[in-house]
């Protein structure tokens, strides 16, 4: 089996300068003693992951494994969708919202063995504008805490400053007026967020749609209307518990194609990671365009 590392050293790592030798060490290590060749990489900026999957599955490789967050899975995944090429992962990020809906193990041995070993199963791949998602996409409130969250430097991000981030957005954030429609469904609101899931959770336990499946050519359609500041930490709990669809103010509806319009800019995010769209969104999925081992 041929197979590409891609090794993001800071996802994780905090300040530990000697987090990616060690990951380095312990891949090369591990596929060696099982006789298979493995070309490994350093992420060194944004967009890296994207292309060196893409040279990847260029050369026909059969598998590529990626180390890191949810950004980096993006990065990766977006770029071998509708390629031959398989994705797997070992979970090194603050939420790491799509290996818990594939129940990859955090920790890497296993999500190694797994790698290696699992069958790979087909999953449909998320477009808002010109980006892929493979987990979730949200446009508003979350959105938000995405770009404030990625503004931080190494060494200060993690399960905690989210918190912190979430809840200082929560006070503060101010909502704007969308026309949106989910296949054929007009709906206007002014929405605290409006989010596109894949899979089932952000990540860290909060859980959008725990119906949702990562192979059904669907996305599950969130509009969630805008609440005193009061009420969005009430409702907030819904999120730890999977039960989104008891909050008041809530839109839900699978689809295959979605618009989101606004007079603002619309702020967005792809799996975390931030963005801003001139007035006009379009939503799609790309039915079973990636191959990805899994757990399930």
């Amino acid at each position: 089996m041929d197979v590409v590392a891609i090794v993001n050293p800071i996802s994780g790592a905090g300040l530990d300068p000697t987090v990616a030798n060690r990951r380095v060490a312990f891949i090369r290590d591990e596929l060696s003693r099982r006789g298979e060749r493995v070309s490994i990489h350093l992420t060194e900026r944004g967009g890296h992951a994207a292309e060196l999957a893409a040279a990847a599955a260029a050369a026909h490789a059969d598998l590529v494994i990626v180390w890191g967050g949810d950004g980096t899975l993006n990065e990766a995944g977006g770029a071998l969708a509708g390629t031959a090429t398989a994705l797997a992962m070992i979970p090194a990020g603050s939420g790491n919202g799509l290996a818990h809906a594939l129940r990859v193990p955090k920790d890497p041995g296993r999500a190694l063995e797994l790698a290696l070993t699992a069958p790979d199963r087909p999953m449909d791949v998320g477009v808002i504008g010109s980006r892929r998602f493979l987990n979730v996409a949200g446009i508003g409130a979350d959105a938000r805490i995405a770009r404030v969250f990625n503004q931080r430097a190494r060494g200060r991000r993690g399960r905690w400053p989210y918190l912190v981030i979430g809840v200082r957005e929560g006070c503060r954030y101010r909502a704007a007026d969308y026309r949106v429609r989910l296949d054929g469904t007009d709906v206007h609101s002014r929405a605290l967020l409006i989010a596109f899931a894949n899979g089932r959770e952000y990540g860290m336990g909060a859980i959008l749609a725990p119906s949702a499946e990562l192979d059904d050519g669907l996305l599950e359609a969130f509009v969630i209307e805008d609440r005193s500041v009061l009420a969005r930490f009430r409702d907030a709990r819904h999120l730890i518990g999977g039960t989104v669809l008891k909050a008041p103010g809530v839109v839900q509806k699978k689809v295959r194609r979605a618009v989101v319009e606004s007079a603002a800019p619309i702020e967005y995010h792809v799996d975390g990671e931030p963005g801003c769209a001139e007035g006009r969104l379009e939503i799609g999925v790309l039915p079973r365009a990636l191959r990805v081992k899994g757990a399930v």
